[in-house]
């Protein structure tokens, strides 16, 4: 949760080995571009209060279908899979 959030970050600072580099969110699937920028906005300005407490590299947000959005907002990495390999299709589950 945002209010844990800091205090994560400052316990997983004394760990010598494990670092967060970053933060991720993937948002409801939508596309209505009014609600991917008002949560990308939100994760933004998280990321943006976190530099306080680690150094941050990364703001993953953003996939095929909302990776403009999120560019917009900041994101330094985005998912666009299924814009390169196409959709998933998943086999239908095996019957025991």
């Amino acid at each position: 949760s945002e209010t844990e959030l800091p205090r994560l970050l400052a316990d997983v600072g004394k760990l010598s080995h494990i670092r967060v580099d970053g933060l991720m969110t993937i948002p409801p699937m939508t596309t209505d571009e009014v609600q991917q920028i008002q949560i990308f906005t939100a994760m933004q300005r998280l990321y943006q209060q976190m530099q306080q407490f680690a150094p941050l590299k990364i703001l993953s947000m953003g996939m095929s279908g909302d990776y403009a959005a999120a560019i917009r907002c900041g994101a330094t990495l985005v998912r666009i899979g299924s814009a390169l390999f196409g959709a998933r299709n998943y086999p239908p589950p095996v019957s025991a």
